[in-house]
Parts: structure tokens; C-alpha cells; sequence
């Protein structure tokens, strides 16, 4: 049996969902922005020793499989919510002449700076919150899709100091989807309490 934080969402697999909802167009896009993240990460590791593309897999696959989310332009910026940050060339630039603005502009939102990141790590994160709060539903809407993949990692070690994690997550995130009324961004929060409760016994 496979562990969860060592599961993926195949190519194939992904290739066979879209066409149930995308144009061929939408779903070359799609598949092109797969490709493009599995390359950006495919020497990259996560603490757990899992690939990192995993994560990126992953995130599509609850925005596809569990929220029912159909647009191509959230499944692209789900893909490559990671790429800005680990990549040395790619730019937001590159990312829109490849996908279109909108999906590259999702990705500059959730895009940190990593190594302020480490310097002032709660101030990088207010000023994320802060971001997120003027920014579309959809930014909010991935960004607690990948904590919701890393909350069903922490078994495995995935974060040096989980419960900070968690904390973090319950005390400047979720309120922001519970104050949404937004269907999608609800169930986020509900899903994310289960797997924080699950953890935290």
C-alpha cells in the first residue's frame, strides 16, 4: 500500500479527468503546466523524503477530485503554486505567455520570499494574509488546498515544528475561509479541522 505523502495524481490519470469537463485546448494547457512543474521540481525532496512534485500532483487532485473545480485557470496555478519560488529563471512573465495572466498571477500571489522568509518568518506570513485578503477567491482557495495536502503529511514528519504549523493555520487561515461564505473555501475549512483534529488527537 501506498502512504499517503508518497501518492500522486499520474499524468494518465489526469489526462483521462480533464476530458470529462475540458476542451483538447484547455487540456493540453493543463497537462503543459504538469510537465512544466514536474520539471521545475524533479531534483527537489520534501522533509518527509517525498518527491516534491508530489505536493503539486496532489493539490490538482483535491481541487479536481474533491472540490469539483473545473476551471483550467485555477487547476494551472494549482499546479505550479510552487514553481516562482523554486526556480531561478521563470519569471511571472514566462508563466503568463505560457498559460495566461490570470494563472500567472495567482502564482506571484502565493509566491513568497523565501529567504525573508527565514529572516522574519512571521512577518513574511502576516504580510502574506494581508495579500491573500485583497486578493481573488481563487488565490485562497489553493493555498489552502496545498495545507490541506501538507495537514495529511504531518504524520510523516513533513514540518520541523508541526503543531506552529497547524496553530498557524488555524489562527490566520481559516478565518479567512470561514468569513468567506464561499462554498469551496467552507469545505477547505471543514476538511482542514478534520485532519488538524486527527493529528492533534
Amino acid at each position: 500500500m501506498i502512504l499517503y505523502n508518497h501518492s500522486t495524481y499520474d499524468r494518465f490519470d489526469l489526462e483521462k479527468d480533464l476530458t470529462e469537463f475540458l476542451e483538447p485546448i484547455d487540456i493540453h494547457r493543463v497537462i503543459s503546466a504538469y510537465d512544466l512543474a514536474e520539471e521545475v521540481h524533479r531534483e527537489q525532496v520534501r522533509n518527509d523524503d517525498s518527491p516534491y512534485f508530489f505536493h503539486c500532483a496532489r493539490v490538482c487532485k483535491i481541487l479536481i477530485k474533491e472540490l469539483n473545480i473545473e476551471d483550467p485557470d485555477i487547476l494551472i496555478a494549482g499546479l505550479t503554486h510552487d514553481v516562482l519560488e523554486d526556480s531561478p529563471t521563470l519569471t511571472q512573465e514566462v508563466l503568463a505567455y505560457n498559460f495566461g495572466e490570470y494563472p500567472a498571477f495567482i502564482v506571484q500571489i502565493l509566491t513568497k520570499n523565501l529567504d525573508e522568509q527565514k529572516n522574519d518568518p512571521d512577518a513574511i506570513e502576516r504580510a502574506h494574509i494581508a495579500l491573500l485578503e485583497k486578493s481573488p477567491m481563487d488565490c485562497l482557495i489553493i493555498k489552502l488546498s496545498a495545507r490541506l495536502d501538507n495537514f495529511r503529511c504531518l504524520d510523516f514528519h513533513l514540518k520541523r515544528n508541526p503543531l506552529v504549523y497547524v496553530n498557524r493555520t488555524t489562527e490566520l487561515y481559516l478565518p479567512l475561509a470561514d468569513s468567506s461564505n464561499h462554498p469551496v473555501l467552507l469545505k477547505l475549512s471543514e476538511e482542514l479541522k478534520k485532519e488538524r483534529n486527527k493529528f492533534l488527537g
